[in-house]
C-alpha cells in the first residue's frame, strides 16, 4: 500500500460517490417502480385490477367430452373445490379436493416482517401430486377432483381418488394436536394391475417460497433446497445461484424446503430412491424469494402403502432436532470448524443462557464476556508481544537508519538478529489473534441463522435479525445499500477507534497504519445489511478489547520489558533457543541475499 495505490483507491471512492448521486433515478422514476412493485403483488395475490387482466383471465374451463369421463380415473376430472380445514395449536393447513394437496400452510405462532398472518404457501404456488399410467392414459393426480371419505374428525381428512368402488387411491392426512408434523400416508387399493411401477410414488412437488422478512437479499441467501442423503448425510443446493441436481445412487430420508426461518419439509418413512431437485430465483419478482421443484420416487411399505410425514415450521435447531431425522442440520452454522465451534460450543452456550429468561440483547451481552473471558489469556499474550515490539522500535529505527531502505533484504536479516538478541517473536502478536478468527468469523454464520433473534427487540432495534435502519437513502448505494443500520455504523466507528490506539501499542508507522482504518470501512458496506444482532456482538467485542487492553496495560510495565530485552541481549547465543521459524527466515533471507550478490 504505497501513496500511489492509496490516492488510487481514493480517487476511485470519490468517483463511485460521485456517479451514485448523478446517477441516481428521478423521483418520477421511483414511483414508477414502486407502482410496478405494487402491481407484481397484486397479481401474486389474485387481486389484479380489472383493467389489468388480461383476455385470457375470462376464459372459461372448457366442457369436459364424454369420452374422457369414461377413461381410468375419468370420474375425477369432474367437481368443485373445496377447502377442507385441518387446525392445531401451532399450525392451520387447508387442504383441497383439486389434487388432495395441502393447499396452504399457516403456522398460528408467527407473524411476517409486518405483522400479517405468516403463510408460508398458498393457492397455486405451490403444487403436489403425482402422474399415473393406467393403460394407455395418464393421470395427473394434480387436475383431478378428490372425494372426501366421511368419518373423520377436525384433526384427520381422507381424501380418495376412485378408478372404480373397490379400486382407489386414498391420501390421509393425520394432524396430531400439538406440533408441526402432519403424518401423509398414500394408500392404493386393488390397482396393482391397473397402475404402472407401483411400486413406488412418483410426487411432483413445486412451491414458490413467500417473502416473510425484511430484507429479501439477506432471506434469499439462506433459502434453497435440502436433503437427507442416508448415505451421504444432510447436502443441499447452491444457496447464490440456480442450481439442480439429480440422485440415484442413494436413498433419501427427507427432501426440504428451506427458507431463511421456516421449512417445508417432506420425510418419507421407507425413503426416496430417486430425486431429481431444483432452485431458481426470479430477481425480478419482490413477492417470492425462490422457486423450488422436486421430483420424488418414494418407496412403498411392506403393506403397500406410501408412509410421509410434513413438517412445516421454524428452522430453530433445538426444535428441529427433537423431529428426529437430523432436520437441525438445515440450519447452516458455517462450513469446516466453524460448524463445529458454533454447534459444540457457542449454541450450547446461548441456550444456557437462555433458561434465565433475558431479553435476547442482554444474552447476546453475557455471550460476548463469556468469550472475551474464555480468550483473554490469548489477547494478554497478544498485547504483551505487541509492547515488546514497540520497546524495540527505537533501535529498529536505528537498524533501518544505518542499513538504508534501499536493501530491503539485509534490514529484514538485520532485523531477525536483533529479534533473535532480544528474544522476541515478531508474529507473537499475530499468531494470538489468528487463533481468534475462527471464533469470530463463526459469529458471522451463527447470529444470521439464528431463529430465536427473530422479532426480538433490544434498545432501538425493533428486530435483532435484521438491520436496524436509521436512514433510508430511496435510493441504491453501491455496497452500502439504500440505507445505513445505526449499529453497524456504531461498530465500524468503534473497530476504526480500536485500530487507532492498537497502532499506538504496536508502534507500526508509515502506510502499514492506515491499512487498518480500510478493513472497517470495507465492513461497513458488507455487514449493512446483516442483523442488527450480529453487528451489536461486535460492537460489544470491540468495547471489552478496550477495557481489557486498559487492565492489561495497568499490568504491563515498559521499563521492565525493556530491563527483560536488555538481559536477553546479554545471554549468549548458545543458551538461545532457535525456534524453527527463526531458522527458515534466517535461511531465506541468506539466500535471497546471495542471489541479489549473484545479480549484481
Amino acid at each position: 500500500m504505497d501513496r500511489n495505490t492509496f490516492t488510487g483507491l481514493f480517487l476511485i471512492m470519490i468517483i463511485i460517490a460521485g456517479s451514485v448521486y448523478f446517477l441516481k433515478p428521478s423521483d418520477a422514476e421511483i414511483q414508477k417502480e414502486k407502482d410496478r412493485i405494487h402491481l407484481d403483488s397484486l397479481k401474486k395475490a389474485g387481486k389484479v385490477p380489472a383493467a389489468a387482466k388480461t383476455v385470457a383471465d375470462t376464459i372459461k374451463k372448457p366442457a369436459i367430452d364424454s369420452a374422457a369421463l369414461k377413461s381410468p380415473f375419468g370420474a375425477s376430472l369432474a367437481g368443485s373445490e373445496q377447502l377442507l380445514t385441518l387446525e392445531n395449536k401451532d399450525i392451520k393447513l387447508k387442504v383441497s379436493t383439486r389434487g388432495g394437496r395441502i393447499y396452504s400452510a399457516e403456522l398460528k405462532n408467527f407473524k411476517t416482517y409486518d405483522k400479517k398472518p405468516l403463510i408460508l404457501f398458498d393457492g397455486t404456488d405451490n403444487k403436489f401430486g403425482t402422474t399415473l399410467t393406467a393403460g394407455s392414459t395418464i393421470v395427473n393426480t394434480n387436475e383431478r377432483y378428490f372425494t372426501q371419505v366421511t368419518g373423520n374428525g377436525s384433526n384427520g381428512i381422507t381424501l380418495r381418488l376412485s378408478y372404480s368402488p373397490t379400486q382407489y387411491i386414498d391420501y390421509i392426512y393425520t394432524l396430531p394436536v400439538e406440533g408441526y408434523k402432519v403424518d401423509f400416508t398414500v394408500k392404493p387399493v386393488g390397482l396393482d394391475n391397473v397402475v404402472a411401477n407401483s411400486n413406488t410414488f412418483n410426487i411432483n412437488w413445486q412451491t414458490a417460497v413467500r417473502k416473510q422478512e425484511m430484507d429479501m437479499h439477506l432471506e434469499r441467501q439462506y433459502t434453497t433446497v435440502y436433503y437427507n442423503g442416508l448415505e451421504d448425510g444432510v447436502d443441499y443446493l447452491s444457496e447464490t445461484k440456480d442450481d439442480a441436481k439429480e440422485i440415484n445412487d442413494q436413498k433419501l430420508q427427507w427432501v426440504s424446503f428451506k427458507a431463511h426461518f421456516f421449512s417445508s419439509v417432506l420425510i418419507a418413512k421407507k425413503g426416496i430412491s430417486k430425486a431429481n431437485l431444483a432452485v431458481s430465483t426470479d430477481t425480478a419478482d419482490h413477492v417470492d424469494i425462490k422457486d423450488m421443484k422436486a421430483t420424488l420416487a418414494v418407496e412403498r411399505d411392506a403393506d403397500g402403502s406410501f408412509p410421509m410425514q410434513f413438517y412445516f415450521g421454524p428452522n430453530k435447531y433445538d426444535l428441529l432436532q427433537k423431529q428426529g431425522f437430523d432436520l437441525e442440520k438445515q440450519v447452516n452454522l458455517g462450513w469446516g470448524p466453524l460448524k463445529y465451534i458454533n454447534r459444540f460450543a457457542v449454541l450450547p452456550v446461548f441456550h444456557f443462557l437462555e433458561q434465565f429468561n433475558w431479553s435476547y440483547g442482554l444474552i447476546i451481552l453475557a455471550l460476548t464476556v463469556i468469550l472475551k473471558l474464555v480468550l483473554s489469556p490469548l489477547t494478554y499474550k497478544s498485547y504483551l508481544s505487541m509492547a515488546k515490539m514497540r520497546v524495540l522500535k527505537p533501535e529498529m529505527d536505528e537498524i533501518k537508519a544505518k542499513v538504508g531502505e534501499d536493501n530491503p533484504t539485509l534490514l529484514q536479516q538485520e532485523y531477525l538478529k536483533l529479534y533473535k538478541k532480544a528474544g522476541v517473536n515478531p508474529l507473537g502478536g499475530c499468531l494470538p489473534l489468528l487463533l481468534q478468527m475462527p471464533i469470530v468469523i463463526a459469529f458471522f454464520r451463527f447470529f444470521p441463522s439464528l431463529f430465536e433473534l427473530r422479532g426480538e427487540s433490544f434498545l432501538w432495534m425493533h428486530d435483532l435479525s435484521t438491520y436496524d435502519a436509521f436512514i433510508k437513502f430511496g435510493f441504491t448505494i453501491p455496497f452500502i445499500g439504500d440505507h445505513l443500520s445505526l449499529m453497524c455504523v456504531l461498530m465500524t466507528i468503534s473497530t476504526l477507534i480500536y485500530t487507532y490506539f492498537n497502532n499506538q501499542i504496536s508502534g507500526v508507522t508509515g502506510q502499514m497504519k492506515y491499512i487498518g482504518y480500510i478493513t472497517p470501512i470495507i465492513f461497513l458496506g458488507a455487514l449493512n445489511s446483516y442483523p442488527a444482532g450480529l453487528n451489536y456482538y461486535y460492537f460489544l467485542a470491540n468495547m471489552f478489547t478496550f477495557l481489557q487492553q486498559y487492565i492489561i496495560r495497568l499490568m504491563v510495565d515498559d521499563k521492565k520489558i525493556h530491563a527483560q530485552i536488555q538481559e536477553n541481549k546479554k545471554k549468549p547465543e548458545s543458551t538461545k533457543k532457535k525456534t524453527g521459524f527463526a531458522a527458515k527466515m534466517e535461511e531465506m533471507m541468506r539466500a535471497q541475499q546471495q542471489a541479489q550478490a549473484k545479480k549484481k
